[in-house]
C-alpha cells in the first residue's frame, strides 16, 4: 500500500478523521502564548530558531501609510506532503487523523524534507538529533480535544478540528466563513485554513491579488477530489 493511502485514521465509531486548522489571523496580537505554549507542551527544544509554531511577520507601506500583517503558521499537515514523499527512510510518515510526523529513530538528517517543505516548517532538534516539527499535539487529542496553541491563544486565533466532521466547530466555521491557503500553487494541499478578515482594509493589505478565496463547497469540490486522486495512486 502506498504511504498516501494509509494516512487517516479513524475514530471510535470507525469514521475517518482528517485534522486541520482554521486560524482567523485578523485576530493575532503576536503575544507568542502558543509558541511558549507549544514548547511547554511538547518538550520543544529551547531556541528562537526552534519552533514548531511561529507567527509570521510582513511589512510594507500602501500610499505611505505603513502596516504590519501577522500570520500565524506552523506545518500545515499536507494531504499531499512532499517531505513524506521524499524522505528515503519513512521517517516522515502520515500519523492516524492525516497527522504528518517525524520518526526521530529513522531520521538520518539529509534534510531532504527540510528542503522540500515549501513553509519552512521544520527544524534539527541537537538534543534528539532529528528533525521536528508540530504534530498537532496529537497525544492530547484524545483527553482535550485540541491543541495547546489554540487552548492558549488570547483571542482564539486557532480551531482545531476534523474535517470530516460536519458537526465539528472547524467544519461549521468553515461553512460560515471565506477562507485561503498559503502558497497553494506548490500542490501540497495544506491544511491551514486562513480566514478571510472582516475589515476590508486589513483584508486587502494582508491577501495578494491572486490569492484563490474558497468557500466550503469549492473546498470540497477542489480539494478533497484532488486529495482522493492522490491517495489512489
Amino acid at each position: 500500500m502506498c504511504k498516501h493511502a494509509q494516512h487517516f485514521g479513524y475514530d471510535k465509531e470507525g469514521v475517518i478523521m482528517n485534522y486541520a486548522m482554521a486560524l482567523d489571523y485578523q485576530n493575532c496580537i503576536n503575544c507568542k502564548a502558543c509558541e511558549t505554549a507549544c514548547k511547554e507542551e511538547n518538550g520543544v527544544q529551547l531556541g528562537v530558531h526552534k519552533q514548531r509554531i511561529w507567527v509570521g511577520i510582513v511589512e510594507g507601506t500602501i500610499f505611505g501609510k505603513p502596516y504590519v500583517n501577522l500570520y500565524p503558521s506552523q506545518c500545515n499537515h499536507c494531504m499531499n506532503a512532499p517531505c513524506v514523499s521524499v524522505c528515503p527512510t519513512n521517517a516522515s510518515y502520515y500519523a492516524p487523523g492525516g497527522i504528518v510526523k517525524v520518526d526521530a529513530h529513522k531520521c538520518i538528517l539529509c534534510k531532504g524534507c527540510m528542503e522540500a517543505c515549501p513553509y519552512d516548517a521544520r527544524f534539527i532538534d541537537d538534543t534528539t538529533v532529528a528533525v521536528d516539527k508540530c504534530t498537532f499535539c496529537d497525544h492530547r487529542i484524545e483527553e482535550y480535544g485540541t491543541t495547546a496553541c489554540q487552548a492558549t491563544c488570547p483571542t482564539k486565533v486557532r480551531l482545531f478540528g476534523d474535517l470530516n466532521d460536519e458537526n465539528s466547530d472547524l467544519v461549521k466555521l468553515l461553512k460560515k466563513e471565506k477562507f485561503f491557503f498559503q502558497k497553494e500553487r506548490s500542490g501540497t494541499l495544506p491544511k491551514l485554513f486562513y480566514i478571510v478578515p472582516k475589515d476590508e482594509a486589513y483584508f486587502r493589505q494582508s491577501v495578494s491579488h491572486d490569492t484563490k478565496i474558497y468557500t466550503w463547497e469549492t473546498f470540497k469540490s477542489h480539494f478533497m477530489a484532488k486529495s482522493a486522486n492522490t491517495r489512489s495512486k
